[in-house]
Order: structure tokens, then C-alpha cells, then sequence
């Protein structure tokens, strides 16, 4: 926004109008022994071209901090064009900041049910809810829904999962006596362990969570886990980090996850200290599932002119009914990531969401075969398919000290594992996006090639 300044006749027209006679009468309520006195150490008033220009050369100082990151970890650095942003702006979507009120919020309503429909075909599950604040707070909700689902208290959580989800999910769990968080070890691939869950699963389950892909880059075959938990009556809960993945793999809904939840901060907007983000949560659609969805779910309905519009067909939260009979806590409505998650996958559309994925891919598997080729350097984990992050196994076995040694060359070389646990201090998870040069990987790889343990 401009800065256009007041005239004198103005500010005469505004200090009458409140029945002051000067702008020092006022701030008179103001001590005297606390103003400040003398002038202000700023520069002299620029016009707008000039100060547009200062602007710019100061921005320009900053291009030498600036780092090569190949951090992911459940957060994501993809291309977002500035046609996301400028979309955002338009008058459309101005309306209501909660649509309780459709005569008044149709942008906002047809926004969402846009954004569902995205997630459900992301998903492939029929029915799908907005205004989950993040990847956390949507596993967390999925584990919950289970358990009203199955009428069981039991979740078991594979280690694969974000170690951020399972945090959220042992909390949201952990505050109700009839409900118990079960964690079990990753298998040696760092995917979701068969074995271990079919230990720990019985009859008193309600869910089992699994990553997809693992939070270790791995992915998880789900059909045998939903085949496992279905025998015994439980449901299975897939979270989905980074979303572009489903553009080569099968959506979790096809290979038998009963619900699918995830973050779609990768399609939204930049990683930025942590977030925000935006929670994506599909599930099956039938009427129990229905009844016991968390957050809000829009429709599509027509007006008594026979008009196609937009309602807010559901919202079972404790902000709208009785706090025993609600499903969720979720009280606020992450709209505007929600609409940007929208506008970035349409613009994509499905050939260029796939074509986004192959380039992560490949990129991917280049520079997995150039790290492997150094002496000192492995796979973390046992063999599995990955799509974009990978995790090797560093020379000298501390990955804290590669990357401190990376950092001095302003390079972020990834998430060191003995951050999440202290038995993976010598693992380096990185990843990989479309905005990786093939000249931003290999100087990874050069740097690599000369860390020293000594």
C-alpha cells in the first residue's frame, strides 16, 4: 500500500472533529517527562521511485546469506508461481472469514469445496473436510475418529510416521483414560514393520498409523497393513507428507487406507520457520464416517432460482454444538492456505502435477547415485522404494558434524536424525525438489566428497 500523508486541512478537519486543537493537545494524556525530544535519526524523505530503489539495493544485500537447503522432514521447498499470490488478492474471495452466512460467502464456500474435491482425488477416498490447522492436528483428528468409528481406545502408531504427528496424537490421546497411544519400531527398511504391528494388534485396536511415505523417505506397502488391521476390526490411518508424491504412487484410498490424512504445505506456500500449514483429511464416504468427520465440510446445493451455490453442509465442532457431542476441537478455518493449495494444484493441473514428481524423482535418484559412489558413504536404511528424500549413512558417523561442516560452505545438507533420536546420529535425511539444480546437486556432492571425520 502507498503512503499518501494527510494535509493540513485534513488534519485540521480530523482534530475538530474530536475537539482537539493541535496534534500535540492530542497526545497530552502523554507525560511530558517521557516524551521524546529532539529529532528522529532517520534518513530524508525519499520520492517513491528513489525509495523503491533504496529498497531494492538493501534486498540485495542479502543475496550472500542466502543458503542451499536440501531440508524436507515433512516440510517442503517446491516452486510456487506469482500467480498463486496475485490470485489470492482477487475480490472473489473477500467474503466472510468463517462462511456461516452463504448469501455472503460464496467465494469462501466454493473455494473449499474446491479444495475437498482436490483432496479427495489426491487421496482417493470420497469424502473429504477443511480447516484442519496442519499435517499434526489431521492425524491426531483421523486417530480419534477411529476410535469413535470403532468404538475401541487402542492406536497403534508406527515410528515411521512424523515424529511431530506422533507427538500431537500421543497428546490428543493421552488426555482420556478410556484411550491408549501404542508406538512400535520402524522395520529395517525404515518403512512401517509388518511384524511389529501384527505383534501389537488385537482386538481392542481401533487404528493403526502408518507414513506414506515414511518420515525416512521409505514407502510403505499399505495393502498388507489394511488386509492386517481389517482382520482384526481396526482401521487404517495413512499420513501423507509431501503430496506430490501421489503423483507416482497410488492414492493411500485405493490401497485399503480407510482414512488419509496428511499436510499440504508442499502445494500452499514456502516453508517458513515451521509453518503454516494446511491439515488434509479424506476418509470413506459413508453415514457413520460421515457423522464423525472433524472441522467443516462445504457443499454444492441450488438456490431457490434453481442457481448452483455453496453451503456449509457440516460442521460437527464444539464451537457449533454441545462440547460432549462435538468430533473436534478445530475452531478456526485455515481458508486462505487452504485457497492457495487450490489455486497451485489448479494451475498445475494433472499432467503438470506428475511432471513436478518426475523431476523430483529423478533429481532424486541422481543424486542418491553420486553420494553413494564416495567412499564412506550408504544407504540408512535397507532397500526401499523412495520417491524424493533419501537418508544415507555419513563418513565418520556423525551426521551433527557434516552438517556443521556443510553450513560453513552455506549449505543445509538436511535433517541430522540424531535430532529425532540419538540411535540415527550418524544418518542424514535429505531431499530433494524440482528447484534443485543439477549444478545445486552436484556442488552437494563436491562438498561431501571433501568432509574429513578428523
Amino acid at each position: 500500500m502507498r503512503y499518501l500523508p494527510h494535509t493540513d486541512s485534513e488534519i485540521a478537519e480530523m482534530l475538530a472533529v474530536i475537539g482537539k486543537g493541535s496534534i500535540d493537545e492530542l497526545f497530552e494524556t502523554i507525560p511530558e517527562n517521557v516524551r521524546f525530544k529532539g529529532e528522529l535519526a532517520v534518513l530524508p524523505a525519499l520520492d517513491e521511485p528513489s525509495l523503491m530503489t533504496h529498497l531494492r539495493e538493501l534486498s540485495e544485500l542479502n543475496v550472500g546469506a542466502q543458503m542451499l537447503s536440501f531440508l524436507g522432514a515433512g516440510m517442503y521447498d517446491h516452486h510456487l508461481p506469482p500467480a498463486v499470490d496475485q490470485l489470492l488478492l482477487r475480490s472473489e474471495f473477500y467474503t466472510a472469514y468463517t462462511p456461516y452466512q452463504p448469501e455472503v460467502s460464496q467465494g469462501t464456500l466454493q473455494a473449499i469445496f474446491e479444495f475437498q474435491t482436490i483432496v479427495s482425488e489426491l487421496y482417493g477416498l470420497p469424502l473429504s473436510n477443511a480447516s484442519l490447522y496442519d499435517g499434526a492436528s489431521a492425524t491426531a483428528e483421523g486417530a480419534l475418529m477411529a476410535t469413535r468409528l470403532t468404538k475401541r481406545g487402542k492406536v497403534i502408531v508406527s515410528s515411521c510416521v512424523h515424529p511431530d504427528y506422533r507427538g500431537t496424537t500421543r497428546t490428543y490421546l493421552g488426555g482420556r483414560a478410556e484411550q491408549t497411544y501404542l508406538e512400535v519400531p520402524v522395520g529395517a527398511d525404515g518403512c512401517a514393520d509388518l511384524a511389529a504391528i501384527a505383534a501389537a494388534l488385537d482386538e481392542q485396536t481401533a487404528a493403526v498409523v502408518v507414513g506414506y511415505p515414511s518420515f525416512f523417505g521409505g514407502v510403505t506397502d499399505l495393502r498388507p497393513l489394511a488386509e492386517l488391521a481389517h482382520s482384526k476390526g481396526a482401521l487404517l490411518v495413512a499420513t501423507v507428507s509431501e503430496p506430490y508424491a501421489l503423483a507416482v504412487l497410488e492414492p493411500p484410498g485405493a490401497l485399503g487406507a480407510d482414512i488419509a490424512v496428511g499436510e499440504g504445505q508442499p502445494l500452499a506456500c514456502p516453508p517458513q520457520l515451521g509453518g503454516p500449514g494446511v491439515g488434509l483429511f479424506a476418509c470413506h464416504g459413508d453415514r457413520n464416517y460421515l457423522q464423525q468427520l472433524p472441522g467443516r465440510v462445504c457443499g454444492e446445493t441450488v438456490d431457490s432460482r434453481g442457481e448452483r451455490g455453496y453451503v456449509l453442509t457440516l460442521s460437527t465442532r464444539e464451537q457449533h454444538i454441545r462440547r460432549e457431542r462435538a468430533t473436534s476441537n478445530i475452531c478456526t478455518n485455515q481458508g486462505l492456505l487452504a485457497l492457495s493449495l487450490t489455486i497451485r494444484a489448479t494451475l498445475l493441473g494433472k499432467s503438470g502435477f506428475v511432471a513436478v514428481a518426475k523431476r523430483c524423482l529423478s533429481k532424486a535418484r541422481y543424486l542418491e547415485s553420486k553420494l553413494l559412489a564416495l567412499p564412506g558413504y550408504a544407504p540408512g536404511f535397507a532397500s526401499a522404494p523412495y520417491f524424493n528424500e533419501l537418508c544415507i549413512r555419513v563418513r565418520g558417523g556423525s551426521a551433527a558434524r557434516v552438517c556443521s561442516a556443510l553450513e560453513a560452505e552455506r549449505i543445509i545438507g538436511g535433517l541430522d536424525l540424531g535430532r529425532i533420536d540419538p540411535k540415527l546420529s550418524d544418518r542424514l535425511l535429505i531431499a530433494v525438489t524440482e528447484k534443485h539444480r543439477r549444478e545445486d546437486l552436484d556442488r552437494l556432492v563436491d562438498a561431501l566428497s571433501r568432509f574429513s571425520p578428523g
